[in-house]
């Protein structure tokens, strides 16, 4: 991983962010009906709604965080 222009630990918090940002679609996903005549209210529960898309802007904060972040002069 030397040749990465971002440090390792860096690297981790990015790919910890992504998989938050994963984790927060796939959250999302379902909820749908069928039949298009039939309301399903599963579409507008909490999870879908408020836990997702937190969820989703903390993974891009950490990602964002984890490119801006310089490192200190030992760290690898």
């Amino acid at each position: 991983m030397d040749n990465f222009s971002l440090p390792s630990r860096n690297v981790k918090f990015l790919l910890a962010g992504l998989l938050v940002m994963v984790l927060g679609f796939v959250l999302m996903l379902g909820g749908g009906s069928d039949d298009p005549s039939v309301f399903n209210p599963a579409m507008f529960n909490a999870r879908r709604l408020v836990v997702s898309p937190l969820l989703i802007t903390a993974g891009v904060v950490t990602i964002i965080v984890s490119i801006m972040k310089v490192p200190k002069e030992g760290d690898k």
